[in-house]
């Protein structure tokens, strides 16, 4: 046997061998998100050329054949001759790791891209490459094979014009997929001009007849952000409240909007990138809004109805906000950039905030006493709720974590192996117990009507009976105590009808864990059960079919030539399948349909809830009418 281990063994990637061996390294993954990661590279290099004030206008075209094209309209990447490296500066920015001008201020003072791997990583991860660059009069250009540049960089024309145009092709040897989604360039696009106001974004399909076009520009900012994402909210006053500072080099924008709703929403931003696990930057406005609200409470009419000072969480009920810091030398905590670690940055958000949020509220009394009434409400709501629990706990000598009597949970302890079906309707929730794997999978039925947690204060969300079962089931709390280390399940999956009623009763699951346990659906850990609505039986051969389409596709393929002779049943619903039926289409894993819920956008998810099940009715009837058309069997 042999078993040496000496200076062979020992691999050295040059150049982008190591982004094309280990490409999840530099973009998160190879599926459709790390695709779509390479645009958004692309893109983040002309917005840090429109932060340094020289490109106002960016294109992004799809072209045949999922060909990205992007050009703006800034300053072009340096061609001339890189003294160190003897060959010209866009050779080095497109083929080089940790080369650009991020590193230097002098040349970008704040900047979203600051590894330096951007183009480079794009350029390495696609099949080719090409670069025209617009600058002093001359159109410079360069081509490149899987990262490689095939000739130096050389002068094809002469221009009028100033920026750059880079045009690629993922390779299909390396990501999953190399389809562009148009809706989810979208979004992203959309997104960054409402945080740079006035750029003008556009987006261009051309893989389809007709070319398919948006554009987005936005002077309002953050502000025109947050009314967006309040289109389908009822806010308690006219226009969100904005405001926008500068102090030690930092420069914070600011939008905020109260609405008659229960819940939080704060998007926070640092040079353009999504911060979705916060920082110092979203630690600082929390905590400049509670004290703020605070001092005004003494002033007010409202200190001699509260026994105590308001909570964070009472500030923030029914709140849309939209904080967006620029900040020249961040630190990110991993390289997802998820989080904000720069310690500076909370001391002059939370200056900033409380001093703008004073000085708008004193010019404006009737708004403050507007919002202090709501933040009142949902402080007496929070302490009522915690002297019930409280009294609750002294009555009963059980303790809120013990598991519910329905549940019939599985032997294994392990939650990366275990699962646990939340059935709607006891009949079919004593089918799912008989049929299941007992080893690794648990049986939750559900009965009863279940609340719609977007019409209600989280304190009754908290205590109600029919969902109580849920969040004692899974283990990790819910709304601001929910530990997601703790969930007892990594597969929670919805099994009900496959009808109307069913879809509701999906839709009001996915509404309260979106809003009271959102890593659960970060994460992945929520799952849709797709039962059969078909039972096809021709002699002892059984068909199932899933849906309409299924079930014509199988007749055709299958019983073509004895169509009369199939004996046809139609579920009404789960409680009609026996143990073996319901674990052999729904339950097995070897042969089952089940449906993973990903969270793509938060914006779109939250502005869909909020339209579904929302108390006002105007955006549900506006979606309807709008998606009527796609609907061609109505269930009414």
């Amino acid at each position: 046997m042999q078993n040496s281990y000496s200076a062979q063994n020992i691999q050295v990637l040059k150049g982008l061998d190591a982004v094309r061996k280990r490409p999840g390294m530099y973009i998160g993954s190879t599926g459709p998100e790390g695709l779509h990661h390479l645009v958004y590279e692309i893109v983040d290099n002309s917005i840090d050329e429109a932060l340094a004030g020289f490109c106002d206008e960016i294109l992004v075209v799809i072209e045949k054949g999922n060909i990205i094209r992007v050009e703006d309209n800034g300053r072009g990447i340096p061609t001339d001759l890189h003294k160190e490296e003897g060959v010209s500066a866009l050779e080095i920015v497109m083929t080089k790791l940790h080369a650009g001008g991020k590193f230097n201020k002098d040349t970008y003072k704040v900047s979203g891209g600051l590894h330096g791997v951007g183009v480079s990583v794009v350029n390495a991860l696609s099949e080719w490459c090409d670069v025209f660059v617009h600058r002093d009069g001359s159109i410079f250009y360069q081509k490149y094979d899987r990262g490689n540049p095939e000739k130096d960089v050389a002068t094809v024309g002469e221009t009028t014009r100033h920026g750059t145009i880079t045009r690629f092709k993922p390779d299909g040897e390396i990501f999953e997929t190399v389809e562009f989604s148009f809706d989810v360039l979208s979004r992203r696009l959309r997104e960054l001009a409402f945080l740079n106001k006035g750029i003008r974004i556009i987006i261009e399909d051309e893989r389809l007849p007709q070319k398919k076009t948006k554009e987005f520009q936005f002077e309002g900012g953050v502000k025109s952000f947050v009314s967006f994402l309040s289109e389908s909210k009822k806010p308690i006053h006219k226009e969100p409240i904005y405001f926008e500072g500068i102090r030690d080099g930092i420069d914070l924008e600011c939008a905020l909007e109260y609405n008659e709703g229960y819940s939080e929403n704060i998007f926070s931003f640092v040079n353009n990138i999504n911060t979705r696990e916060g920082g110092t930057h979203l630690v600082g406005f929390k905590t400049a809004l509670t004290r703020t609200f605070n001092d005004f409470l003494k002033k007010s009419k409202f200190a001699k109805k509260m026994d105590e000072t308001f909570s964070g969480d009472d500030v923030r009920e029914g709140l849309t906000a939209v904080v967006s810091v620029k900040v020249p030398d961040p630190q990110f905590e991993g390289q997802t950039k998820a989080k904000l670690g720069n310690s500076e940055v909370r001391g002059v958000v939370e200056s900033l905030v409380a001093e703008h949020l004073t000085y708008y509220f004193e010019e404006n009394p009737k708004l403050i006493e507007k919002i202090l009434e709501k933040i009142t409400m949902a402080a007496r709501a929070r302490i009522a709720a915690r002297k019930a629990r409280d009294l609750t706990r002294r009555k009963s000598a059980l303790e809120s974590s013990s598991l519910p009597g329905k549940l019939a949970d599985c032997a294994e302890k392990d939650p990366s192996k275990s699962e646990v079906y939340i059935v709607e309707g006891d009949s079919a929730g004593g089918s799912a117990k008989q049929g299941r794997d007992r080893q690794f999978q648990a049986i939750l039925p559900l009965w009863g009507k279940m609340l719609n947690v977007e019409k209600t204060r989280a304190d009754k969300v908290l205590t109600n009976d029919k969902l109580q079962p849920i969040i004692a089931t899974l283990g990790a709390g819910a709304g601001k105590e929910f530990d997601i280390s703790k969930v007892r399940y990594h597969k929670v999956i919805i099994m009900a009808d496959a009808d109307v009623d069913g879809s509701h009763i999906r839709t009001l699951l996915l509404t309260f864990f979106f809003r009271y346990m959102p890593e659960l659906v970060e994460r992945g850990y929520v799952y849709i059960a797709m039962p059969p609505l078909y039972k096809m039986q021709l002699g002892k051969s059984i068909t199932y079919a899933y849906d309409e389409r299924d079930r014509e596709k199988i007749m055709k393929s299958l019983f073509a030539e004895e169509t009369e002779k199939v004996a046809i049943q139609r579920y009404k619903g789960l409680g009609e399948m026996n143990p073996n039926q319901l674990w052999e289409t729904t339950m097995d894993p070897d042969s089952r349909k089940i449906m993973q819920v990903r969270l793509e956008d938060a914006v779109e998810a939250d502005q869909i809830f909020s339209t579904l099940m929302g108390e006002d009715v105007e955006p549900r009837r506006k979606f309807i009418e709008d998606n009527a058309l796609m609907v061609s069997n109505l269930d009414i």
